[in-house]
């Protein structure tokens, strides 16, 4: 811990610690929201009510409220709905209401897949455009504001720059259209209790790979335009 010189924290450093507390404060409470209404809720829940003679169609739809419930907490928490949210509640309405039409829990369980698809082809669909969904997601994450999302703006001038984050977010495209792909074939080769389990955990562990590589792959260009322009300095120095 950094003291000022009678041994007691600077507010700079009571500043940063604070930030940091927060920080991880709400990286806490996301991850503990994420547990509960995504993952630990929807199974306990499925398996209670299949266990007392509920039907599976019946089971999946009272299991799902509580990914709708988790969104909306977060929309009133955070006084918006983000585009994550608006895709998890369409996901969930596009398979209740084929769940229902068809009487069918398979069809139920496919409702993850469309957030996901709709992920992957707008990922695709935002290469077209000035910026790739990617980095605008980056940015709103960092805050447009903050020193470091004022940095991100200003590099976005720089074609490399650019170029790193187009390709990261056509990885990320090509991540989600797999893991919507591989949903759809366990849900069809698995039984329904089994294919709810996978599903609520896999979103997770794709994203946890994903954001894995991201990092990797970000550090090593960083590494590799901070070594450039140590280069083009030296070099500017010996002439």
């Amino acid at each position: 811990m950094t003291k000022g010189s009678f041994g007691v924290e600077s507010s700079s450093d009571v500043q940063r610690t604070a930030g940091r507390t927060r920080a991880g404060g709400g990286r806490l409470q996301s991850i503990t929201m994420i547990v509960i209404f995504d993952i630990g809720a929807p199974l306990a829940t499925y398996s209670l009510l299949r266990s007392a003679g509920v039907t599976a169609v019946m089971a999946l739809l009272l299991s799902g409220v509580f990914p709708a419930l988790g969104v909306a907490i977060g929309a009133i928490r955070h006084r918006r709905l983000d585009v994550v949210g608006v895709l998890v509640l369409a996901g969930i309405a596009v398979g209740t209401i084929l769940g229902l039409a068809g009487h069918s829990a398979r069809l139920l369980l496919l409702e993850g897949s469309v957030p996901t698809a709709v992920f992957g082809v707008a990922c695709f669909g935002s290469l077209r455009t000035r910026r790739p969904l990617m980095f605008s997601f980056a940015l709103e994450f960092t805050g447009p504001d903050t020193a470091k999302g004022r940095e991100m703006t200003r590099l976005w001038q720089y074609e490399g720059y650019q170029r790193v984050f187009r390709v990261i977010t056509a990885v990320w495209g090509v991540g989600f259209l797999c893991e919507a792909a591989l949903r759809v074939v366990i849900v069809d080769n698995t039984s329904t209790g089994t294919a709810l389990a996978i599903s609520k955990v896999m979103p997770f562990l794709f994203v946890a790979i994903m954001s894995a590589w991201t990092v990797a792959y970000g550090t090593r260009h960083r590494k590799k335009g901070e070594r450039m322009a140590r280069e083009i300095t030296e070099t500017s120095h010996h002439r």
